[in-house]
C-alpha cells in the first residue's frame, strides 16, 4: 500500500477563529517510516499574545452563553467529529502510529466525551442555604474560573484534548490548547469540528511550539486563570508549582506505574488476554499501561506462559496495514529507553521471556516484551517504561502483592483479578491509585472519574467531577 506525504496536512495554529501560519515551521516524521509526512506551524511570543487576547475576548462571550445552548453546540461538534471519524483516524495513525481501528475507536469516544460534557454543561448547580434569620438569603452560584491554558502530549492525541476542551466549554471558560508537536493534525481536526459548528471566534485557540517556552509564557499571565497538563511526572511537578506560584488552578495528569495483582483464585483463561491487550495498546505508550504484574505463587507459571505467548502472537507494523495489533513507537529515543531497562533488568537477573528487542531498521518498532523475577532494585522496576514492556513476578501473598502495588510514589491506575469478593474488597481498600478497575477493564470512559493520586496528580478529568475545576463558587448573602 502506497502512503504520500500529500496525505497529511501542513497544520496551522487557530487564533481569534483564524487558521494562520507561525513563525516557523516544525516537521512532523510518521514513527512507522521514519519520513517526514507534513509540518505544523510554531508559535512565538506575538503569536500567544494574540491567542491570549482572543480567549480573554472569547471568554467574555462565551461565559454569557447560556448553559442549554452550549450544550447544543457541543452536541453539534460531535455529531461532526464522528462523521470525519475515518478521515481523521488515518491522520491519527500517520503521526502517531497506532494502528487504524484503534485510531478510529479514540476519535469515537472523543465524541462520546464531547455529549457526556454537554450534558454537564446543563447541571451546573448552585445551592440555597437556609438562613440564621429571616428576611435573609443565601446562595452559592457556579461561574466559569476564566480562560484555561491546556497542555496535551502525543500518545492520544484526540483523548487528551478533548477532555480539557469540553469540560472548559461545558463550564463557560475559553481555552487555548497548547497540542502536541509530534501529533498536531488530528487534535487541530478536532478542533475544527468544534469552529465548525458554530463555536464563537477567540473561545478556542490553538497553538504549538516550544513547549517549555509556551508553558512558561502562558501559566503566568494574567489573563490565564485554569492551568490543566497531561504529561510526564517531571514536568507536571515544574508547572504545578508555576502555577502555584501565581495562584492558578490546576489539574495535574501525571505519569503512573501500574500494578496489576493476579490472585491465586483469579480466573487465568480471561486474565491474560485480556491484559496482554492492554498493555500492548498503543505500544505500551499509556500513562494508565499495566507494567508490574503481582502473580500469586499457585497461578504464576500459566499466567507467564499464557502472557509470554500473547505477546509473541501480537502482529507488529504500519498502523495503515490489515491485522495490524501495535504500531511503532513515538521516536527513536523511546528504543534506546527501553533497550537500557531490559538490558538492566537482564544483568540484575531477570529472565528475558519475551521479546527485548528493535524490530528492523526503518520505523521505530519494538518487540512486545516480557520479564520475569525482576529484582526490585532494577531501574523497570521503579522507572515508568511507557512502552511494550511487562514485569511478570511472583509473589508469595496478597500482603506481598499489596505492598509492592503500593511502594512507588506513584498512583495513576491499578488492575486486580480475583473471584473472592473479600479480596476484591481488600484491595478497594488498600492498593492506593486514583483508579482500580478489577476483573476487566473499566477505566477512561466518559462518565467515570480519570486520574491520579501521589505523584501522578490531582483532580479529574472525566465523570460528574470534571467540570468543577472550571468553575468558581461564589457566595451571595442578601438582606430584604
Amino acid at each position: 500500500m502506497s502512503h504520500t506525504v500529500q496525505d497529511y496536512p501542513d497544520v496551522q495554529l487557530l487564533i481569534d477563529g483564524r487558521w494562520r501560519d507561525g513563525a516557523g515551521w516544525i516537521p512532523v516524521v510518521d514513527p512507522a517510516t521514519e519520513e517526514e509526512i507534513g509540518r505544523v506551524a510554531r508559535a512565538d511570543t506575538a503569536a500567544l499574545d494574540s491567542a491570549l487576547a482572543a480567549a480573554a475576548k472569547g471568554f467574555d462571550i462565551w461565559k454569557n452563553v447560556g448553559a442549554f445552548d452550549r450544550s447544543k453546540l457541543l452536541r453539534k461538534a460531535a455529531e461532526l467529529l464522528r462523521e470525519r471519524a475515518e478521515r481523521i483516524a488515518r491522520l491519527l495513525t500517520r503521526e502517531n502510529g497506532k494502528p487504524l481501528a484503534q485510531a478510529k475507536a479514540e476519535v469515537l469516544a472523543g465524541a462520546d466525551v464531547i455529549d457526556w460534557f454537554a450534558e454537564e454543561a446543563r447541571r451546573q448547580y448552585g445551592q440555597v442555604i437556609p438562613a440564621r434569620q429571616p428576611g435573609v438569603t443565601q446562595l452559592t452560584v457556579k461561574l466559569p474560573v476564566g480562560p484555561v491554558a491546556a497542555f496535551t502530549p502525543w500518545n492520544f492525541p484526540i483523548n487528551q484534548v478533548v477532555r480539557k476542551l469540553s469540560a472548559a466549554l461545558a463550564a463557560g471558560c475559553s481555552i487555548i490548547v497548547k497540542a502536541p508537536e509530534e501529533t498536531p493534525a488530528s487534535p487541530a481536526e478536532l478542533i475544527r469540528a468544534f469552529v465548525d459548528a458554530g463555536l464563537p471566534d477567540g473561545v478556542v485557540n490553538l497553538v504549538y511550539g516550544l513547549p517549555a517556552e509556551i508553558s512558561e509564557y502562558l501559566i503566568p499571565h494574567p489573563v490565564i486563570r485554569k492551568i490543566s497538563f497531561t504529561g510526564s511526572t517531571v514536568v507536571g511537578k515544574q508547572l504545578a508549582a508555576l502555577a502555584g506560584q501565581h495562584m492558578k488552578r490546576a489539574t495535574m495528569e501525571l505519569g503512573g506505574h501500574a500494578p496489576v495483582i493476579v490472585a491465586r483464585d483469579a480466573d487465568i483463561g480471561e486474565a491474560v488476554p485480556t491484559m496482554a491487550m492492554q498493555k500492548f495498546r498503543n505500544a505500551g505508550q499509556v500513562c494508565a499501561s499495566p507494567t508490574r504484574f503481582l502473580i500469586e505463587e499457585p497461578v504464576f507459571g500459566p499466567f507467564l506462559d499464557g502472557f509470554a505467548a500473547a505477546a509473541k502472537a501480537v502482529k507488529v507494523g504500519n498502523g495503515l496495514e490489515d491485522g495490524i495489533d501495535m504500531g511503532p513507537l513515538s521516536n527513536p529515543r523511546r528504543i534506546a529507553a527501553l533497550e537500557a531497562l531490559v538490558s538492566d533488568a537482564v544483568d540484575r537477573g531477570a529472565r528475558l521471556v519475551a521479546g527485548g528487542s528493535r524490530i528492523g531498521n526503518r520505523g521505530w518498532f519494538f518487540e512486545p516484551t516480557v520479564l520475569a523475577d525482576v529484582p526490585v532494585d532494577a531501574r523497570i522496576m521503579n522507572e515508568e517504561p511507557f512502552g511494550p514492556v511487562a514485569v511478570v513476578n511472583r509473589v508469595a501473598s496478597l500482603d506481598e502483592a499489596i505492598a509492592e502495588a503500593n511502594r512507588l510514589p506513584y498512583g495513576l491506575a491499578a488492575f486486580a483479578w480475583t473471584r473472592t469478593s473479600a479480596v476484591a474488597d481488600r484491595l478497594s481498600a488498600e492498593v492506593e491509585a486514583g483508579m482500580l478497575t478489577i476483573n476487566h477493564l473499566g477505566l477512561a470512559l466518559p462518565e467515570v472519574p480519570f486520574g491520579g493520586i501521589k505523584d501522578s496528580g490531582y483532580g479529574t478529568e472525566g465523570g460528574s467531577a470534571a467540570v468543577e475545576p472550571y468553575l468558581e463558587t461564589r457566595f451571595v448573602t442578601r438582606r430584604g
